[in-house]
């Protein structure tokens, strides 16, 4: 996706040579417009693919899920919970995860009654590092007996292995923008 490659190039912020910023565009302001081609990119490579439901993990995943969602005939968006409060369903599927970024291990849930042994399940977020948000999505979706349509993925850091462990379980992952290194405040992408 170009319109997305070329805001990387032009608004986003590499830290340390292993963070990609992108807060003024994709996961704190939000650019509505590039979240349209987003989802219409998404149902573009998962056409052939029954979806149900979308799945994501809280925070930065739910405006996407949420857009994209309108183009797979406005299924219903599922968001994991990092901090599920007391007025959370207690009959919960949960995963542990860890984020890079903020160097922390969550539990994520999702409440039983969301997810079904019916539901064709299609996964959507915003980045792809190390794989453990996404195979703690992978694991809450099984623990369900769903089936697991697909994964889609604004931005992957190759570099970062997370695309292995997902191919391992045999799942179509579909990254739009796919990036092999950061260097010297430099994005190469694959």
């Amino acid at each position: 996706m170009q319109r997305l490659k070329d805001k990387i190039c032009t608004h986003a912020k590499i830290i340390e040579n292993r963070i990609l910023q992108v807060d003024n565009f994709l996961n704190h302001q939000l650019d509505i417009a590039l979240f349209n081609e987003i989802g219409q990119e998404f149902k573009r490579r998962f056409a052939n693919k029954e979806v149900t439901k979308i799945v994501t993990i809280e925070t930065s995943g739910i405006a996407i899920a949420s857009i994209t969602a309108q183009y797979f005939n406005n299924v219903p968006v599922v968001f994991a919970k990092k901090h599920a409060g007391i007025n959370m369903n207690k009959d919960v599927y949960e995963a542990k995860v860890y984020s890079y970024t903020k160097d922390q291990e969550y539990t994520i849930k999702i409440s039983k009654e969301f997810l079904s042994p019916n539901d064709k399940v299609l996964i959507i977020d915003d980045f792809l590092a190390s794989g453990s948000a996404l195979l703690g999505l992978v694991s809450l979706i099984s623990q369900s007996n769903a089936e697991i349509s697909g994964a889609g993925i604004v931005i992957e850091k190759t570099f970062q292995e997370g695309r292995k462990l997902i191919q391992e379980k045999g799942l179509q992952l579909e990254s739009l923008a796919i990036i092999d290194s950061l260097k010297d405040g430099q994005v190469i992408f694959k």
